[in-house]
């Protein structure tokens, strides 16, 4: 296989600190790894002979962004491929959340993955090749209560994903969403911010935020299975890449129960939607 140039988002912790651990130690493989913060990415410093490069990047600051990206194409000469992995959760209600926590939330989730894609995207159709991973998530194909507004970043990821696959799948460029369920990380504790219920109505959702915040680092996915698989799938698979990867037995199990009613509902109401067309008439 040919030298491959990862650059990877939010590398600190979780499924991105597995990702770059294990992409550091291919010979064939040139790292990029970003952290907001200095110092954060200095566990890489064993696995490197020259083929890491360290990033201060936060995917909210776009002259940051533009950075990373060149810094990678300077040093290595190209991308080829980009996993959007940065992000953060939040929990509350959706008459009860904070707003401006909401917002941060989209300004990572969201604009930061775009843009990040934006300014890697050129790069990539002049290779005429790359891979776009995006991390999303269950919380992208199913929703739950209390998380109204982090499912609005995962499904507005997923179909910003959708539209980008179609307009490059004939430029050699392939996208993956990667959508796990509960894993080993820090997105349930540190790297989530909760506003709990106030009012009495809602009172019943304090638990479930309280059991996902004191289930971190216990829930039954292994972000470094995970890592496994992803760069398996890119670097052995990438002819057969999958544009949809659920990871865990609970992501996989809830997205075929939902599409599964859903497309029945959709069945059941087949005459009823097709009423609604009603052909022009042309009385000329």
């Amino acid at each position: 296989m040919m030298s491959k140039t990862w650059l990877v988002t939010g590398t600190h912790t979780g499924f991105g600190k597995q990702l770059a651990i294990q992409l550091a130690q291919h010979d064939d493989i040139n790292l990029v790894a970003t952290s907001r913060k200095a110092g954060q990415l200095d566990y890489l410093d064993q696995y490197d002979h020259g083929q890491i490069a360290k990033v201060i990047l936060d995917v909210t600051k776009h002259d940051q962004v533009v950075a990373a990206v060149k810094s990678a194409t300077e040093r290595f000469g190209g991308i080829d491929v980009l996993v959007n992995n940065a992000g953060l959760g939040y929990f509350g209600t959706f008459e009860e959340s904070n707003l401006e926590d909401v917002k941060y939330m989209f300004d990572v989730n969201v604009w930061g993955l775009v843009d990040m894609t934006r300014e890697t995207l050129p790069i990539m159709r002049k290779q005429k090749s790359g891979v776009i991973v995006n991390f999303s998530s269950i919380g992208g194909l199913y929703s739950f209560p209390t998380l109204s507004f982090y499912h609005g970043t995962k499904y507005a990821v997923e179909g910003i994903t959708g539209s980008i696959e179609e307009e490059v799948k004939g430029l050699g460029i392939k996208t993956m969403l990667v959508e796990p369920s509960g894993f080993r990380t820090d997105w349930a504790g540190r790297s989530s911010h909760k506003t709990m219920p106030t009012h009495d109505d809602y009172e019943q959702f304090t638990k479930f935020i309280d059991d996902m915040a004191n289930g971190a680092h216990h829930e039954p996915g292994d972000p470094v299975m995970a890592a496994e698989i992803i760069i398996d799938q890119v670097t052995n698979h990438s002819d057969q890449l999958p544009t949809h990867l659920p990871l865990g037995k609970i992501s996989s199990d809830l997205a075929i129960d939902k599409y599964t009613k859903l497309l029945q509902q959709f069945k059941d109401e087949r005459e009823l939607s097709l009423s609604a067309d009603r052909p022009e008439r042309n009385d000329n």
